[in-house]
């Protein structure tokens, strides 16, 4: 899927000025749904840091294991957060092999990714795209996309890979309320960004120029911190841990050991007690 010809941030109110944190993490996967000024950052990223490719990669190998997790659990709806563009491995391609019936609702607020998302989606009716901030939560639960898709009276798979450290805002007042939707039985999987201390030098420039051209807000968080975002969730084994070590395949491990984890959390919890009033 090619990027759309976009001049100007004038044009379906996309701004083409400025590098967007979807489309720099589309380059770092190898995808084509990006611009140039995109490009131009995730090449600088590279070179200043050459495992910027790797943690992308990383953070989307964690999102396919824990789709396929939840999918063993029996999980057969799920709601993707900050989902991002449509690349290799998206969530309902991975649900759907499994469940042909199973319900995908993804959610971004970035124009360029839900017009590429409604794209590849057309004609899908299990799964579709929201256009929210992840912090609206109830104009996600109520979008009619969300309420034709999803029963919140059965589990639901809450997906929220690589997108709270885009959130200033604690992350636990957005999970409470999402908690308060779903029943128990429901999964929460999550993998955040972690803090400077546990970067490499060169990964800490590489995040603060990311930071400065996307003029995207990054909040670091520490492994308790994260931890502290399943408060209300059992967490599963091996709890929070980096994202390569979440459930590894073998090549995972070489990886790592080679030269060093991955700086993103991840976890994955299981919501055992009622929320709802």
């Amino acid at each position: 899927m090619d990027a759309p010809e976009v001049k100007g941030e004038s044009q379906g109110g996309v701004d083409v000025d400025h590098a967007s944190a979807a489309r720099v993490y589309d380059v770092l996967l190898g995808g084509s749904a990006n611009f140039e000024v995109d490009r131009v950052l995730a090449d600088r990223m590279l070179a200043a840091e050459p495992q910027a490719a790797r943690y992308a990669r990383a953070n989307r190998a964690f999102l396919r294991r824990a789709v396929g997790a939840l999918l063993d659990e029996g999980i057969d709806q799920f709601v993707d957060l900050g989902s991002g563009l449509p690349t290799v491995g998206n969530v309902h391609e991975i649900v759907h092999a499994v469940n042909p019936d199973g319900r995908v609702v993804y959610v971004d607020v970035d124009p360029v990714a839900v017009a590429f998302s409604q794209q590849l989606l057309a004609g899908d009716e299990r799964a579709s795209v929201v256009q929210a901030d992840v912090r609206d939560v109830e104009a996600i639960l109520e979008d009619p996309a969300t309420r034709r898709l999803i029963d919140f009276d059965r589990p639901v798979g809450i997906v929220a890979a690589a997108v709270f450290h885009f959130v200033e805002e604690d992350p636990a007042v957005i999970l409470d309320r999402f908690r308060a939707a779903i029943v128990p039985g429901s999964y929460l999987a999550l993998s955040h960004l972690t803090t400077p201390a546990q970067m490499s030098r060169q990964a800490v420039g590489v995040v603060r120029r990311y930071r400065e051209s996307t003029g995207s807000p990054l909040t670091f968080r520490t492994r308790e911190q994260v931890v502290d975002l399943f408060e209300g969730w059992a967490l599963l084994p091996p709890r929070v841990v980096p994202v390569d070590e979440w459930w590894p395949e073998p090549s995972d491990l070489e990886e790592a050991a080679d030269v060093g984890s991955v700086p993103i959390w991840a976890g994955m919890g299981r919501l055992t007690s009622p929320v709802r009033a």
